[in-house]
């Protein structure tokens, strides 16, 4: 069904609010939900039906427990993780704008940090080069397992441009957990390949892939990547486990580079990224290809379709749902 943007908003910002959060922490995580909606990405209002976002009721106050010109390590307290990252991705923002170099990691976080995408385009739309990646709850089997031990560890990397910055978003993992959650909210199965069950078979059905594993992309060279994430977002930022070995809280880390420590100038740089997609874009195109697109453009163009007429296609259950979440 279509949904008028406006109104969408309007439910989501409510049902946020009803899950327990003060208005600025709302603001926060609709923006960054709202952008995943926006661009046909499923870290979506999805997040918001079921078991949902609830705040923390133990949550405290987010602080920086490790500080230097060029790095820093926040403690989230139990905070949302979309309130978090958006922290560390200011500070690693400021940092690289004053030294040349960001780097900022979090723990102390259990909940989703959303599209990390959003972060590095807001990174990208300052003029610096930035890395996202994040960690998450056991649900993805490394190479040669069917025991779910990696989160989806998604990675996002943000470039400028003379235009819309390059990003690149994507979760090591063959689907995204909220990709299996929508296919099982639409009752449809998901693509052949991607999960097994709690029995190590692979399957269709969303609820035995939930109780099972999700697989890595790519077999062992995505599981190779979604190991390096689990590195990055687990001991380089202090995240710590429960006695069984399993993860208390998650990890995410963010960083930010000045491509003025290597190029001539910002502008310079900007131009020759710019230059470069052009001349990709010009390459010959394969028989059923009408355009090649460059990381994020399939995004942006959603974005645009969907803002022109102001509605958006929304799964009459999932709408059902978010409305009743809001109150309505």
């Amino acid at each position: 069904m279509k949904v008028k943007i406006d109104s969408l908003k309007v439910a989501a910002r409510q049902a946020i609010l009803n899950q327990g959060y003060n208005p600025d922490d709302a603001e926060i995580i609709l923006e960054i939900i709202m952008y995943a909606q926006l661009r046909g990405n499923n870290q979506n209002v999805i997040k918001l039906i079921g078991a949902g976002l609830p705040a923390n009721p133990n949550a405290g106050d987010i602080r920086v427990v490790k500080d230097t010109k060029l790095s820093a390590v926040i403690d989230g307290a139990w905070n949302q993780g979309m309130v978090v990252v958006t922290q560390a991705t200011r500070m690693a923002i400021e940092k690289a704008k004053a030294h040349g170099f960001g780097i900022v990691g979090t723990h102390k976080t259990n909940s989703a940090t959303g599209a990390i995408g959003y972060y590095a385009r807001w990174i990208a739309n300052e003029g610096l080069i930035g890395f996202v990646f994040s960690g998450s709850g056991e649900y993805m089997a490394m190479y040669g397992s069917y025991e779910p031990f990696f989160g989806t560890n998604p990675l996002a990397i943000g470039i400028p441009t003379s235009d819309n910055p390059i990003v690149f978003d994507m979760a090591t993992a063959a689907i995204a957990y909220y990709g299996i959650v929508s296919a099982k909210t639409a009752g449809e199965p998901i693509p052949e390949g991607v999960a097994y069950d709690s029995e190590g078979n692979i399957t269709t059905d969303p609820a035995k892939a939930l109780a099972g594993a999700i697989k890595a992309f790519g077999g062992y060279k995505g599981a190779a990547l979604a190991l390096i994430v689990e590195l990055l977002t687990r001991p380089l930022v202090g995240t710590s486990r429960n006695t069984d070995g399993t993860k208390e809280d998650w990890g995410n880390l963010v960083f930010a580079v000045d491509p003025e420590l290597l190029a001539d100038d910002l502008e310079s740089f900007k131009e020759g990224v710019s230059d470069l997609i052009a001349r990709l874009k010009d390459r010959k195109k394969l028989p059923d290809v009408d355009e090649i697109l460059a990381p994020g453009e399939r995004g942006d163009k959603f974005y645009e379709q969907v803002m022109a007429t102001g509605e958006i296609e929304l799964d009459d259950g999932l709408w059902q749902a978010l409305q009743a979440i809001a109150g309505n």
